[in-house]
């Protein structure tokens, strides 16, 4: 039961009972933060209690067996750097580890460190780590199955070894990283947030079946190049703040795919033109397009030839609004594919000229998308909500 404690109520327990505090030096869940250790966000900034956040993980652990540790969690963003101490998980003390997150921390793991042969996911955030250093880290993480790395700028080149068991890898702002090299045979879902001109060198890409790709020129970069790389991708979701071309009409196609979300910022771009996706994916049943902001369209709606996507069976549009090359795009899906569609938001602070577009966007699918859609199609608006919104309406 002490064991299924979080680490906080499990230490509080341990201060009454003799019982307790022997359990507690074999707990296996540690979660350090300034949450677990009382302390408040202006607490943090005080130089004493960041001295108080190290010095009390270190006794903690200092007191700690070692023994049986599954999770281990430190978050010492907001306060000044902290220095990991990586003799906790050599000689045998990281064995049993599963799950290692470790967030605002230096990490430098040295050329003798430890066997992690149970370790099954790793997540750094914001760690000042080099990529030798984390090569040395995955070189003895044999049953890793998940990597995560978020804001790590230390790291120019990031190599990992063969590792079999590893099907997940995100990689997100790391602002350093030139390189991506991966020897790991088996993975499945890869997530990157970085510069199309980073170079990447993926072992078994035909293996991967979810891609989540963040960079300005994606939409394009995905349309012309997944479809031969990654043939056998299932779920693809692609975010670009810029794009420079529209999206092209090309032979190549997405036989497995299945669902699709894009995220298009703020540009003047062909909307339209996505439907180079839907052509290409036969088998998609979900696509979900969130705009961004308002963009610039030619003047007459548009119609392409007729082309049914039978396997389309949901439809979301975040943001949706009266630009007409979107209306021209919902319009071809209403007329070839039987599917949901929803528009759908959420209630917050909007600034007027938003709200006002939101009434356009409204005319807009009463003009001409309500009259395509038939019968069997459920047509979801959820528009601002005049309770919240009414002030800003009436200004």
């Amino acid at each position: 039961m002490h064991s299924l404690m979080p680490m906080r109520h499990a230490a509080q327990a341990a201060r009454v009972s003799r019982a307790f505090l022997s359990s507690w030096r074999c707990h296996p869940n540690l979660a350090f933060s300034k949450e677990t250790l009382g302390l408040n966000e202006n607490a943090c900034v005080n130089v004493k209690k960041s001295k108080y956040f190290a010095s009390t993980v270190r006794h903690i652990m200092k007191n700690h067996s070692g023994i049986g540790v599954k999770t281990f969690r430190l978050d010492s963003r907001r306060t000044p750097m902290y220095n990991f101490p990586c003799s906790l998980l050599s000689d045998g003390g990281g064995e049993s580890l599963r799950y290692l997150h470790l967030a605002g921390c230096n990490f430098h793991p040295i050329v003798r460190f430890g066997c992690l042969r149970s370790l099954t996911r790793l997540q750094l955030c914001a760690v000042c780590i080099a990529g030798d250093e984390l090569e040395c880290l995955l070189s003895s993480a044999f049953a890793l199955e998940r990597l995560a790395l978020k804001h790590c700028s230390g790291i120019i080149c990031l190599k990992i070894p063969c590792l079999q068991q590893l099907n997940h890898l995100e990689v997100l702002t790391c602002i350093g990283l030139h390189v991506v090299e991966s020897k790991a045979p088996n993975l499945s879902s890869f997530c990157l947030a970085g510069d199309l001109d980073m170079e990447l060198s993926i072992l078994g890409t035909s293996r991967i079946r979810k891609y989540e790709r963040f960079c300005s020129g994606t939409v394009f970069y995905a349309r012309t190049e997944l479809p031969s790389s990654m043939p056998n991708l299932e779920t693809l979701t692609i975010c670009s703040e810029t794009e420079t071309v529209d999206t092209p009409m090309v032979h190549s196609r997405f036989l497995h795919l299945k669902c699709l979300a894009i995220i298009l910022g703020g540009q003047t771009y062909d909307v339209f033109s996505l439907v180079s996706f839907l052509y290409a994916s036969p088998c998609l049943e979900t696509f979900i397009l969130n705009r961004i902001s308002l963009l610039e369209d030619p003047p007459n709606l548009r119609n392409v030839s007729e082309h049914h996507h039978s396997k389309l069976k949901q439809v979301e549009m975040i943001r949706f609004s009266s630009v007409k090359s979107l209306v021209e795009l919902t319009c071809h899906i209403l007329d070839s594919a039987t599917c949901t569609v929803n528009k759908c938001g959420k209630c917050f602070p909007i600034r007027r000229d938003a709200l006002v577009e939101a009434q356009r966007a409204l005319l807009a699918i009463q003009t001409y998308i309500k009259p395509k859609v038939p019968s069997t199609i459920q047509l979801n608006i959820l528009e601002p909500c005049s309770r919240c919104h009414v002030v800003e309406m009436s200004l």
